[in-house]
């Protein structure tokens, strides 16, 4: 069983910045597609990015209004996915929850094997 624990989210005004962690334990997941989506309320679950697992060289995938502005990355020794968030726009508010899929490549849909409870974003205007 893999438990991904989320941290990071926070306020923070129109133009700043965020990074988001999640925290792999139970199985290491370097063969694992790793993303991050949001939920923002009243709307459906979205996929923001997504990286390959090691067998897939690591592709990251970006949602078109996150590109250029998010920056997906793991660092498998510490069995750790990062967001990197800049230029936050209001309309980034949301849940954002990170997901593992016990498969190289990127899905952007919600059909991961494994979620985390999902951490709050809140960028003020």
């Amino acid at each position: 069983q893999v438990q991904l624990v989320e941290s990071g989210g926070g306020l923070v005004q129109a133009g700043g910045s965020l990074r988001l962690s999640c925290a792999a334990s139970g199985r290491t997941l370097s063969a694992y597609a790793l993303a991050w989506f949001r939920q923002a309320p009243g709307k459906e679950r979205e996929f923001v990015a997504g990286i390959g697992g090691s067998w897939n060289s690591g592709r990251t995938y970006y949602a078109d209004s996150v590109k250029g502005r998010f920056t997906i990355s793991r660092d498998n020794a510490k069995n750790t996915v990062y967001l990197e968030m800049n230029s936050l726009k209001p309309e980034d508010t949301a849940v954002y929850y990170c997901a593992a899929r016990n498969n190289v490549g990127i899905l952007t849909i919600p059909k991961y094997d494994y979620w985390g409870q999902g951490t709050q974003v809140t960028v003020s205007s």
